[in-house]
Formats: structure tokens, C-alpha cells, sequence
């Protein structure tokens, strides 16, 4: 099985701890690309785009300074190069609002943050199996 190679775009040092641990646990996908805001993810993109070597899918922080999430969904669903590329939103404060303005912008789905390693276990099972619908 080839890991799917995740671009987590975070800016809580203690969330993408978190991330990078559980996911040492998984054969099945790998953090590959690590940012802390919205305007690193598009910078890293365009830097990876040229090796092709693109992630299979990215997640975004809503709450992230310089751009938050739904702001980079935005940029990535109206680029050409970026826009199959599957983004799941996720927050502390994820609400219906931010559920429907993300999925309408291109958004998978939207997650609330998880608390402990089980919480982002069971969080990453359910962003994989959407990608296989």
C-alpha cells in the first residue's frame, strides 16, 4: 500500500505535534508537507508542483493567520494546477456555517479538531474513506 501524502496546513505547534505523532501509527498515509497559514500552503505548492510530486490530499486549519482556511480553499478550487486535489477543513470552532461555506467553496467535508490520538485516528479513517466514494 502506497501512504497517501498529506499537506496539513496548522499553525498550533501542539495540533501538529499531535498530527505528526498519531500518523506514525498509520501505513497509510504520511505527513509530507507540514505549513503554518494559508499563504505557505500555495507557496509550497507552487515549489512542489514543479517536481510533481503534489500531495494526495490537504487539510486546513480554518483558524491560521495571514489566510485562514476557507480564504485557501478558495485560491486552490480557482487554480488549475491545485484544484483535484482533495481539502478538508478542520477547526476548533467548527460550526454549520463554516461546514456549509466550505463545502460550497470545494471542501470534502469539515472536521472538528480531535482531542486525543483516537479522536485524530478516527478523523483520518473518515477523510480516507470520503476520498474512496
Amino acid at each position: 500500500m502506497v501512504p497517501k501524502k498529506i499537506l496539513l496546513a496548522e499553525d498550533d505547534a501542539d495540533d501538529s505535534e499531535m498530527f505528526a505523532a498519531f500518523l506514525t501509527e498509520r501505513a497509510d498515509a504520511e505527513l509530507t508537507f507540514l505549513v503554518e497559514n494559508g499563504v505557505e500552503v500555495i507557496d509550497s505548492l507552487s515549489n512542489i508542483h514543479i517536481s510533481g510530486n503534489l500531495p494526495d490530499l490537504i487539510i486546513l486549519d480554518q483558524n491560521m493567520p495571514k489566510q485562514n482556511g476557507l480564504q485557501t480553499l478558495k485560491i486552490l478550487k480557482d487554480s488549475g494546477h491545485y484544484q483535484n486535489i482533495p481539502v478538508f477543513v478542520y477547526s476548533t470552532y467548527a460550526d454549520r456555517s463554516l461546514e456549509i461555506q466550505s463545502i460550497q467553496a470545494g471542501a470534502i467535508a469539515v472536521f472538528s479538531k480531535p482531542y486525543t490520538i483516537k479522536g485524530y485516528h478516527e478523523m483520518l479513517n473518515n477523510m480516507l474513506e470520503q476520498l474512496e466514494l
